[in-house]
């Protein structure tokens, strides 16, 4: 189980590799399932925003192309950037231009990207144990198993468990893994929508919450659309990872540009925009049985897509609902192993790069001599994936707080990685200004627009959620704080100076 710096990934990704895995990560499937209730219970003047859902898909989408658009330019301007992603390009983009002003600064520009990058990767899987955990428990709930609390934290440990040991023995079984989990995923998702359209085709008689197609996709209001945008963000973040696997694609610089962005179009601009559209054009006077009616019916549900489900089973195809709404449960469950399995992969690349540069422990950058992964990253990121998970399964609350600060690492990140296309692009020859400077300036701007308006809403919704706001705030802030310190510590430890031109990583260490 020895490990040694010489040893290098294994280049075996070809782009139908790299974009399996980043679709495992985005998972329409599972998101589908563990957000719509919070869309329909977002409220906006006391009314829910959720008529806006499909239109805050549409507008969020067009944001995040334009931050994949902003990593792919990087990623072929840098095709041996291998795992270091962002981290690589900070220090790549400022060591490219001439001015000292600039490339003084590129240990200090890589450090806060890749220490700031760990909001999001290392907290993200947490809340993937959590959300399984949560499924877990109610399909057993469905056959009348209840887990207390302790059992709930057991199963989010073991479910780390078991994900990490297949991410510790590499990606190539990974990315099979992925492959059936899209497969299956896909299959249900197209399977749902058919049967969904062709319910409320079949069904005239019911109320449904919206008139027709042009009601579902059509905004009903600007600043709802907003709002709805704050949540359908969240569901297409992972388009990105391509670029952390780098370090294993056969063909980086033609491969990796290509797979961002197919993988985001095909999740988010047909996958997603299918079950949404198909979802919202269903929901009925009928949904849940109770007094409440089409989007109350659905607030007042703990799982609104799985009572769809039951209707349809039950009303249209011969009572059986209930066996269906396993089926579907089983499907979200196996598409939220893919992603969490995808987020233990990438996760732990960027922390694998800088432990190479010795810019957190030293061993973080050591690759598994047979495998050829940075197992102690993957046995630490497992580790703390569990502890995050469990503690999210104890409460909604605790769950809201470290969704916060992940989706806070996010749109830092994201915002980063925008403005560094801005500093590579400033010194080249071949710069365009619609790919170089507007793209990159709209979306940095969006995400940080983006982050404000959740805060926002967070906090002035007052109550638990503002609590759990500054929480997430406070967390934010002691691994900024925490980075700082470190830093200092680190480089005096290892005498580098913050503001010495650093060497690029060769293409071969990758």
């Amino acid at each position: 189980m020895a490990a040694t710096p010489g040893t290098e990934m294994k280049r075996t990704l070809t782009m139908t590799g790299l974009t399996i895995n980043a679709m495992a990560l985005i998972a329409p499937g599972a998101f589908l399932w563990t957000t719509f209730q919070a869309q329909v219970v977002q409220q906006n003047g006391g009314a829910t925003t959720a008529f806006d859902m499909v239109p805050g898909l549409l507008f969020v989408l067009v944001l995040a192309f334009l931050t994949a658009f902003s990593y792919s330019e990087l990623a072929n301007l840098y095709p041996e950037a291998g795992a270091g992603s962002s981290y690589y390009f900070a220090e790549a983009a400022f060591l490219g231009r001439e001015e000292q002003i600039h490339y003084k600064f590129a240990r200090l520009a890589k450090f806060i990207v890749g220490w700031v990058s760990h909001l999001y990767y290392w907290i993200y899987p947490g809340i993937m144990v959590a959300f399984t955990a949560t499924l877990l428990v109610f399909i057993l709930a469905q056959f009348g198993i209840a887990l207390n609390q302790p059992l709930e934290i057991a199963a989010a440990f073991l479910f780390s468990a078991v994900v990490g040991m297949i991410a510790y023995r590499g990606i190539s079984g990974s990315t099979m893994t992925a492959v059936v989990i899209n497969a299956i995923q896909l299959t249900a998702l197209v399977g749902f929508g058919v049967l969904a359209i062709v319910f409320r085709m079949t069904h005239p008689e019911l109320t449904y919450a919206h008139s027709g197609l042009g009601s579902v996709v059509l905004p009903h209001n600007i600043t709802n659309v907003i709002f709805q945008g704050t949540i359908a963000i969240l569901l297409l973040v992972g388009f990105e990872s391509v670029t952390a696997l780098g370090g294993e694609a056969i063909n980086p610089k033609r491969d990796v540009r290509r797979a961002i962005l197919l993988s985001l179009a095909i999740q988010g601009g047909v996958a997603y925009l299918i079950e949404y559209v198909a979802a919202n054009f269903f929901v009925n006077s009928g949904t849940v049985p109770s007094a409440a009616n089409g989007y109350a019916a659905a607030a007042a549900s703990g799982a609104p897509i799985g009572d769809m489900v039951r209707q349809i089973g039950d009303t249209m195809l011969g009572g059986t609902g209930f066996p269906l709404v396993i089926i579907l449960a089983a499907t979200v469950l196996i598409a939220l192993i893919g992603t969490t399995l995808a987020c233990l992969n990438t996760g732990v690349r960027i922390t694998y790069v800088m432990g190479r540069d010795k810019e957190v422990p030293g061993i973080l950058g050591l690759l598994h001599f047979r495998h050829a992964t940075p197992h102690y990253g993957v046995i630490a990121l497992a580790i703390v994936s569990a502890v995050l998970g469990g503690y999210a399964v104890l409460s909604a609350d605790n769950l809201l707080q470290i969704t916060l600060a992940s989706n806070t690492g996010t749109f830092l990140v994201y915002g980063m990685t925008c403005a560094l296309v801005l500093v590579a692009f400033g010194g080249q020859h071949k710069r365009n200004f619609l790919k170089h400077v507007l793209v990159p300036t709209l979306g940095m701007l969006a995400n940080i627009g983006m982050l404000i308006g959740i805060v926002y809403m967070s906090v002035s919704a007052g109550g638990s959620t503002q609590t759990d706001t500054l929480i997430a705030l406070a967390i934010v802030g002691v691994w900024i704080v925490v980075g700082a310190v470190w830093l200092i510590l680190n480089s005096a430890a290892n005498k580098t100076s913050l503001l010495v031109k650093p060497q690029i990583v060769s293409p071969e260490r990758q």
